[in-house]
């Protein structure tokens, strides 16, 4: 099986953060790997409201599906980890704004999230042949 690693368009040449990558590509599909709300051009988490931390990880996925040639019309699932069930209306909100048409199948659950974020997202998207 042939696969293909996607970066971050704004990530650092080089640097690593860890055993991931931020996507992969393979069988026709674009992995993307849990992202959060980073600058990319600091490799700093950026700390704010649900709001302002869902825009700016939501931004991040985009930036990697249109680095692999993607859309996110075609994102088919995603993954959702909130720091605080209580703020899942608060990022619907937001969220519902990146996937106006037919929604992805999704999973959305509270969990222990590293550096205080309060949000972090993977997904799946069906890339164009």
């Amino acid at each position: 099986m042939h696969k293909q690693k996607i970066n971050h368009p704004d990530r650092e040449p080089g640097f690593v953060t860890g055993a991931y990558s931020d996507g992969v590509v393979a069988g026709g599909f674009l992995f993307v790997s849990g992202q959060a709300a980073v600058d990319f051009n600091t490799s700093r988490f950026v700390s704010g409201t649900i709001e302002e931390e869902t825009h700016l990880t939501l931004r991040n996925i985009k930036a990697i599906v249109e680095a692999a040639g993607g859309s996110l019309e075609n994102t088919v699932k995603c993954t959702v980890h909130l720091a605080d069930i209580q703020d899942f209306d608060r990022y619907n909100r937001v969220y519902a704004e990146y996937f106006p048409g037919i929604k992805p199948a999704r999973t959305t659950v509270q969990s222990v999230l590293a550096e205080g974020i309060k949000v972090e997202i993977d997904c799946i998207v069906k890339l164009d042949a």
